[in-house]
């Protein structure tokens, strides 16, 4: 089914233009990421396509049979309703009885709780009732009835993305999804799951993303925005950086003989021909397109710097027998370790573990229970958090840098300019006197980034550094910190960043228990796998020994084995008995005088039950077709 189709389409701001006659299609079941440098309309394309902006050329069509879904990078809700309030936000039948049924199990108002039951038996909405709680489980969302003003950030993000994916479960028509930078603010285990839950639906998507994992792992098509212009490249992102590098290179040769060409021209148009033709006049025109292809500028600059940090002396950091907890919640359990010179180190486990309250301690922004943090005298702290810039925004890129130093100093005894350092940041000398106030998210992202790195840290502290930053910012970023010489300490659920910058992990397990793994996360995730296999294969061992003796062998001729005749028999006494069970606890749920503690139980026991019966019912199915086929 095609989704749909953009000609033309151009957006500018002021005299900037953002891109310039772009075309492109979208068809159902193409999943599609979106790359481009921070503050080149991104962001931009995808509220036209939601309808939330209008383009200022062009035409766009878009499919009236489809319904487009739009997760935005700044999410807006109605403040004062609840979470449940806001998630459930287009009303139909289904979500509205299952809005009913999650507010009062969260209540104690039985009345209400045994009418939504009702209303849930109606519908037959139970099936429906579990794809959402696995939704909330697995996004980490509770507390449903609690207002959205008093969230955090992260919670925030959350929500909504709950909120775009049940959009997406209930919605009536096929939908197309528009993401931007969907996996910000969920730990590693969230976007794994998120990989799974967009590849095993029938979902057509758009997204902006600056994970290349994710990237890999979803998408298979990128577009990127360059210079104004779209490109398309089919296939996932290690298939983009190949085929990029190719056009480079041929636009790069393009270029060269352009050049070649210019100079010829050039000294033709410079003797000024007093005789004006009409084949001199075209000649003329020619001559200012070769300019403009000669004078293309496609370098981009690898940053390499060999810094003049201040030295390290032999202490560095010493954390002894330290404890740490919040009521009953255990962050850190008597942990120790002892900070070497050009340590990289991770630090990942799920939201809430304590990550971000590690690295206060670390810094002495946040005191432990007991015992003792021992920083060295020679440590400078550069510390990049998720709070961001807090400045004042009427102030020009180029001063909020001056203020800090004027000069960048270099291992050789030269230096940089702040302009200069501006410059490898992605900040041309346009942008570095634009005030701070009109930069985009992403882009004040990475002026706080260079504000952290131009005080010449010598130990960095970077708690979500990739969250809001383009992939051309990464890759500066990246090639920093390659080059960084000090200890590096970094919160991120950016796998390909943490495989790429840090060789062993703090993993934060829960209950105050932090795992020292000798590797990056790509060790870390195959260690996993390799445990989980061989506890598997331990398991199935039991199960095979146990079921040898009680395996039938197998007919000459096709019928049920003597397992499965017994299978079938046990299965229709099974579903006959959960049904009985079902009718049972649906009549309790309609007795009054019953609590709401054991409401909440039998609530519970329902749900179990229903997704039981199913699943036996589609076995007994099964095999009841295959006995009949043999009597036939």
């Amino acid at each position: 089914m095609h989704y749909v189709s953009a000609e033309g389409l151009g957006k500018s701001y002021g005299i900037k233009p953002l891109f310039d006659n772009i075309s492109f299609n979208i068809e159902s079941g193409d999943k599609i990421a979106l790359i481009a440098k921070n503050g080149t309309g991104k962001t931009t394309l995808l509220k036209i396509l939601a309808g939330k902006e209008k383009a200022e050329a062009g035409k766009l069509w878009i499919s009236k049979d489809i319904n487009v879904v739009f997760f935005e990078q700044d999410p807006q809700f109605q403040e004062e309703l609840s979470i449940l309030d806001n998630i459930f936000h287009h009303p139909n039948p289904v979500t509205t009885a299952i809005k009913l049924f999650e507010a009062a199990s969260e209540t104690e108002d039985t009345d209400a709780l045994m009418e939504s039951i009702e209303q849930m038996d109606h519908l037959g909405a139970w099936d429906f009732d579990v794809k959402v709680k696995q939704i909330f489980s697995r996004l980490n969302i509770d507390h449903l009835i609690q207002p959205v003003k008093s969230l955090s950030g992260g919670q925030r993000k959350r929500v909504a993305l709950a909120r775009t994916l049940v959009d997406i479960t209930f919605g009536s028509r096929e939908a197309l999804l528009i993401m931007d930078e969907p996996t910000n603010h969920l730990d590693i285990e969230m976007v794994e799951w998120l990989e799974n839950y967009l590849n095993q639906q029938n979902i057509t998507l758009l997204v902006v993303s600056h994970d290349r994992y994710f990237l890999d792992n979803v998408c298979n098509e990128i577009w990127e925005m360059d210079r104004s212009e779209l490109f398309t490249y089919k296939g996932d992102y290690e298939n983009y950086l190949e085929k990029k590098s190719a056009r480079i290179e041929s636009d790069l040769a393009s270029i060269d003989k352009a050049k070649n060409l210019y100079r010829k021209e050039l000294e033709w148009m410079r003797k000024q021909p007093k005789a004006r033709t009409t084949k001199s006049k075209s000649r003329q025109d020619a001559f200012y397109v070769v300019e403009s292809k000669a004078k293309q500028n496609l370098d981009e600059q690898r940053l390499t710097l060999e810094m003049k940090m201040s030295r390290l002396g032999g202490k560095v950091a010493e954390l002894k027998k330290v404890n740490k907890s919040f009521g009953d919640k255990i962050i850190l359990k008597g942990f120790d370790y002892t900070f070497k010179r050009g340590d990289r180190i991770g630090v990942v486990g799920k939201n809430g573990a304590g990550k971000t309250t590690f690295l206060n301690m670390l810094q002495g922004l946040e005191p432990p229970d007991s015992g003792k943090v021992n920083i060295g005298e020679t440590v400078v702290f550069g510390n990049y958090s998720q709070t961001g810039l807090v400045i004042k925004e009427d102030m020009r890129v180029i001063e909020f840098v001056k203020n800090i130093a004027e000069h960048f100093p270099l291992a050789d005894g030269s230096s940089l300019s702040a302009a200069q350092f501006l410059n490898l940041f992605l900040f041309p000398p346009d942008k570095q006197y634009t005030y701070i106030s009109s930069l985009s998210g992403g882009e004040k992202r990475r002026l706080f980034l260079l504000s952290i790195l131009f005080r010449n840290p010598n130990f960095l502290i970077l708690d979500e550094p990739t969250n809001d930053l383009d992939l051309p910012t990464l890759g500066v970023l990246e090639n920093f910190l390659l080059d960084f010489q000090g200890c590096l300490v970094m919160v991120s659920h950016d796998r390909y960043f943490m495989d790429r910058m840090v060789e062993h992990l703090f993993v934060f397990e829960g209950n105050g228990v932090i795992r020292d793994f000798p590797g990056n996360y790509g060790l870390y995730q195959q260690w996993l796998k390799t445990r989980d296999e061989v506890e598997g294969a331990e398991i199935k061992s039991v199960q095979q020994s146990i079921e040898k003796d009680s395996v039938a062998a197998k007919p000459a001729k096709a019928k049920l084995s003597y397992k499965e005749k017994q299978e079938l028999d046990l299965l229709e006494k099974e579903i006959s008995e959960l049904n009985k069970e079902k009718d049972q606890i649906t009549e309790k749920l309609h007795d009054a005088s019953i609590n709401f503690d054991t409401i909440q139980q039998l609530s519970r026991r329902f749900t179990i039950i229903s997704e039981s019966i199913e699943s036996k019912e589609l076995r007994w199915l099964e095999l009841s077709e295959k006995n009949t086929s043999i009597g036939v």
